[in-house]
């Protein structure tokens, strides 16, 4: 696809999506572009959009990043989701040598003793699984949502993405919690049984806790860090992700 025509796909996006359905925005993508791929994490957003890839797109690769730190609940369903939508979903590990470097620098949990230490650990289970994941893919499918916390109030339906160089689609992005475990109700959806315990967001397990009464949606991750932004890196910027890598090497 030509920088023209990429150019225009992404406008048009994101002035017609927002009047059209879940499963007629991944309709479009799958039409629209020759190799995308969909990220999964499990999360109630995630399901949502396995569910519109295998009803209406099913051309959308599917995978997800297997960090070696999952909950289980998180595994299982990775089974039962691709058992119900009768789907594929490739699977994606840490390199073991880089894996094996960090523990000999940070030791396994020592996530928790420094900010640097938990991107390092992100960077490697995380972010260098999904650089292989996304390669040849031109559209990458996340499902961040606009609601979730103030850092992502912002997204657009839409953009490229310079880091990985292809097109970043939010399908999600204007979709409010409500509206979307209607979606999940409707049509009889299976989801990540740590939603019903208060886990809006779910990660490796020893990353991620239960939400209080008033926190928002991204306050159960990395919460020992004092730090708005909430993130693993996989959405950081290119600058951002440099930053990380240059820790690795």
């Amino acid at each position: 696809m030509n920088e023209q025509k990429q150019n225009q796909i992404i406008a048009q996006i994101n002035n017609d999506f927002p009047l059209l359905s879940l499963k007629e925005r991944l309709s479009f993508i799958g039409a629209e572009f020759s190799a995308p791929i969909f990220t999964t994490s499990l999360g109630i957003e995630d399901q949502a959009i396995s569910w519109a890839i295998a009803n209406s797109a099913k051309s959308i690769k599917i995978a997800t990043l297997q960090t070696g730190r999952l909950f289980s609940e998180s595994l299982e369903l990775i089974e039962k989701t691709k058992n119900h939508f009768n789907i594929d979903i490739a699977q994606y590990q840490p390199d073991a040598k880089q894996l094996q470097d960090y523990i000999e620098q940070y030791s396994l949990n020592g996530f928790y003793d420094s900010k640097q230490a938990r991107l390092a650990c992100c960077y490697v289970r995380k972010i260098a699984p999904l650089k292989r994941a996304l390669k040849g893919a031109d559209a990458w499918i996340t499902g961040l949502r606009g609601e979730q916390s103030n850092n992502r109030s912002a997204i657009l339906f839409a953009q490229f993405d310079n880091e990985h160089d292809l097109v970043k689609l939010n399908p999600l992005a204007d979709i409010s919690l409500d509206e979307l475990k209607q979606i999940i109700a409707d049509n009889k959806i299976p989801i990540n049984p740590l939603h019903e315990k208060n886990y809006p967001s779910i990660g490796c397990e020893p990353c991620t806790r239960a939400i209080k009464l008033g926190e928002n949606e991204r306050a159960g991750r990395w919460w020992w860090e004092n730090d708005q932004k909430k993130e693993c890196g996989l959405h950081f910027s290119a600058n951002e992700q440099q930053t990380i890598s240059e820790q690795q090497s």
